[in-house]
């Protein structure tokens, strides 16, 4: 689930990609996203039926999280295909609630009174110290990476992360640190972003002088329960898409009683789960012509223009 990244949706402009027998600026492609992975059992079932059965290309895992093993074995084991971690600073469900991965003493302005993390952004806003977020940052990361994750790219939960310029600055030069793309909205409306958009502006053209890739837009879709609406209103976008590269977000889920237990949106975590497996979907994405790609081939991307720009 992510809320404030998605609040500031906006087209980055990167240099248009090369395409074999394409024009520069021609070739569309889509990153195919779900968030989420370790959160639950029936989540790590969703994805990996999603990334197995289905288009779903990457999917980003929250080491927090209870289920966080279960998925990291699953991605050790699967190399080939590509794994971020959702770098997370909150947690929002009633009764479902989990703790930082770094020592509680060592971060204690990343914790509520009932010693998990925040609930949400706000919170995480005003009490977070930017000094505690990069220690818990850093141990998602080594944690991930100590079982084997084998991570093509950072991103956020809920935009926690991006919330904050000091914050954003930090996330970028975690990647930077760890040559990991990060997701990245650039060219935010100032008016609306204030202090946001004018360290997005910089940090853009530190991302890409370091080879790492910013996306040209960045889509999900909220609210609609009812299945055929929500696969219609993928299909559109799909059919709509842009030149450049595009990242959609979707949440796996199957709606089974745990899932219900913790969230009100396993129907549409559900629904994303069949839409991105539907061969009708999948069909309809290969005539459009639209390539589907993963964080990986998106960072060497990026490495390619450096090197041509050098």
């Amino acid at each position: 689930m992510m809320m404030i990244w998605f609040c500031v949706i906006a087209l980055a402009s990167v240099a248009p990609v090369q395409a074999e027998n394409k024009k520069s600026g021609e070739k569309r492609y889509v990153i195919i996203h779900a968030d989420d992975a370790g959160m639950s059992h029936s989540v790590n079932q969703a994805t990996i039926e999603g990334m197995q059965k289905g288009i779903v290309s990457s999917a980003s895992i929250m080491v927090p999280c209870p289920w966080f093993k279960e998925f990291a074995e699953y991605a050790k084991q699967n190399p080939d295909q590509d794994f971020g971690i959702h770098l997370t600073l909150n947690s929002e469900w009633k009764n479902y609630r989990w703790g930082p991965v770094a020592s509680r003493d060592l971060v204690p302005s990343l914790l509520d009174e009932e010693q998990y993390l925040w609930d949400n952004v706000g919170q995480v806003m005003q009490h977070v110290n930017v000094k505690d977020a990069e220690k818990e940052l850093r141990a998602q990361i080594e944690r991930a990476k100590k079982f084997g994750v084998p991570l093509s790219h950072l991103d956020t939960h809920m935009g926690a992360v991006v919330s904050r310029p000091d914050l954003l600055e930090m996330y970028v030069n975690l990647g930077i640190e760890y040559q990991l793309p990060v997701l990245f909205v650039a060219n935010l409306d100032p008016k609306k972003y204030g202090l946001i958009a004018e360290k997005s502006k910089e940090l853009k053209a530190v991302l890409e002088k370091n080879g790492l890739p910013v996306l040209d837009e960045l889509v999900q879709f909220y609210g609609e329960p009812d299945y055929g609406k929500r696969k219609q209103s993928y299909l559109d976008k799909l059919r709509g898409l842009k030149p450049g590269v595009t990242q959609i977000i979707i949440h796996c889920g199957i709606d089974n009683q745990e899932l219900q237990n913790i969230t009100h949106s396993s129907s549409r975590r559900d629904g994303d789960r069949r839409v991105f497996t539907d061969p009708e979907v999948m069909k309809e994405i290969k005539d459009l012509g639209i390539e589907v790609i993963t964080w990986k081939q998106f960072h060497e991307m990026a490495k390619q223009k450096v090197k041509v720009a050098e």
